[in-house]
């Protein structure tokens, strides 16, 4: 396996996201399950199986990419918004930069911080070892490349954030990730309940950082990826419920911008297994 993500690191990317794309269809045809998922979840955010079926391949083309993008230097071909990161980096609280499972997103932290770690610090990602030796040191030295500070997921990761951020740095989060037990509350996205991290909300809340919103994506025929960068459509309100199902709406509003790159097979309303079920009406 080691010799195999090194092989695909070195492919034109055009060719990765080729293979990518027949090995996306390929999950899909053999697997039941992520059927069913993947018309479940994209019907309940009102798309038909037509207009979100790209997101099969992209799926692949995210997995045959990724050595390349652990391994080698991917640039951005072109950044949106940037505007929008300066003025937040003037305000002088630090930034949480926020995507969801949509694109590129390893592809996010790595062109911010090569556009902005060098004036501002680097940017902090929660990091989680993968159980395979050879993966996990490549993991590492992957998430911790020159801009980004990979923390881990336990309460001292969280620590080393609010300290990044008081410092008037970055943090980088993916808000959709279903979060373990006892660390989210049930909150609707795309209209039904999914159990939601409430880390993105506490950590801007609790330091005055601002939100900036990001989504990376794949340019057709391997030519590369688009990073755009956008503040939230409206304040962050002071409430951690509010704040919490606001945040929820920002990336419902960024994945209906491309919904064709957004892992629809994610399980996303899966239930941890020691949270309490959604009732009726929770969240609404």
């Amino acid at each position: 396996m080691h010799t195999l993500f090194r092989f695909f690191s070195v492919l034109p990317l055009g060719l990765a996201h080729g293979i990518g794309a027949l090995l996306g269809w390929l999950a899909w045809l053999l697997s039941p399950t992520y059927r069913r998922r993947f018309a479940a979840n994209s019907a309940q955010a009102g798309y038909a199986f037509d207009e979100v079926s790209p997101a099969i391949g992209h799926a692949g083309r995210m997995v045959t990419e990724l050595p390349r993008l652990w391994l080698k230097d991917t640039p951005v071909n072109h950044t949106h918004g940037a505007e929008v990161v300066e003025a937040a980096w003037a305000r002088g609280k630090g930034i949480v930069f926020l995507t969801p499972h949509l694109g590129c997103f390893e592809l996010s932290v790595q062109g911010a911080a090569a556009r902005w770690s060098a004036q501002h610090g680097p940017i902090t990602i929660l990091y989680r070892p993968a159980k395979q030796p050879w993966l996990a040191q490549m993991m590492l030295s992957a998430r911790n490349r020159s801009g980004i500070e990979a923390v881990p997921t336990t309460l001292s990761g969280v620590r080393q954030m609010i300290k990044a951020l008081r410092k008037g740095q970055a943090v980088g989060l993916l808000p959709d990730q279903v979060p373990p037990d006892g660390q989210g509350q049930w909150v609707p996205f795309f209209g039904q309940p999914a159990y939601t991290m409430t880390l993105a909300a506490r950590l801007a809340l609790q330091t005055g950082a601002t939100v900036v919103l990001a989504r990376c994506e794949r340019l057709s025929w391997g030519r590369g990826f688009d990073l755009y960068f956008e503040d939230l459509p409206s304040p962050l309100p002071a409430e951690m419920d509010a704040a919490v199902l606001h945040l929820n709406q920002a990336m419902e509003h960024l994945i209906r911008q491309c919904p064709q790159q957004y892992l629809w097979g994610y399980g996303r309303y899966k239930q941890p297994r020691q949270a309490a079920p959604a009732t009726p009406g929770e969240g609404a």
